[in-house]
């Protein structure tokens, strides 16, 4: 049995190589979504901070990356409003619009959009683009939720960096360079580097 290669114009995105529909796109988004509910379960908390490590921050920047900066949006949109509509999909099975880590929900929001129109420009093609990509993304989340971070617990800005950016600086990583492999391999899988 033969298959087609698949071909890849420039501007696309690896979602924009699955057959194109309305269903496709809400079934993406919605994946999207559901994929980074799933991850904010895993949860492993750091002492001495009211933000834990989870596994939310590597979906919503892959989700962002794949699906591209209008679908990567709604499918963060979708997550960010849900959960703060009471789904608890947040970090740990929580939900809600206030405490100190949301800003970080709303940072993952701004950055699946950023990283979605950088994979759209070939930020996901090549394994230092991907780092970069990557950095770029995680430096926009921190910058919206380290504010949130002092403005929710009143902490000064150094005690925001200690608690709610530097921890997670080695996990932060850990997630790049599994990305970094993931989803050059997969654009070499489709044939397009």
């Amino acid at each position: 049995m033969a298959t087609a290669a698949v071909t890849a114009r420039p501007g696309q995105v690896l979602a924009d190589l699955l057959p194109a529909s309305r269903t496709r796109d809400i079934a993406l988004v919605v994946g999207g979504a559901a994929l980074t509910g799933a991850a904010a379960q895993l949860v492993v908390p750091v002492p001495g901070s009211p933000v834990p490590v989870t596994g939310q921050t590597f979906a919503a920047l892959l989700v962002g990356t794949a699906l591209g900066t209008k679908r990567g949006f709604a499918s963060l949109a979708v997550y960010a409003l849900v959960g703060a509509a009471g789904v608890p999909w947040f970090q740990g099975g929580t939900s809600g619009w206030g405490g100190a880590s949301f800003g970080y929900v709303l940072g993952m929001l701004l950055a699946a959009t950023m990283v979605g129109e950088l994979a759209r420009r070939g930020g996901d093609r090549s394994v230092l683009r991907m780092a970069g990509t990557m950095v770029l993304g995680s430096a926009v989340i921190y910058a919206v939720g380290v504010p949130w971070l002092m403005a929710s617990t009143g902490m000064n800005l150094s005690a925001a960096v200690a608690a709610g950016l530097v921890p997670f600086l080695i996990g932060d990583g850990l997630k790049a360079a599994l990305a970094m492999g993931a989803l050059p391999a997969a654009w070499k899988l489709v044939g397009r580097r």
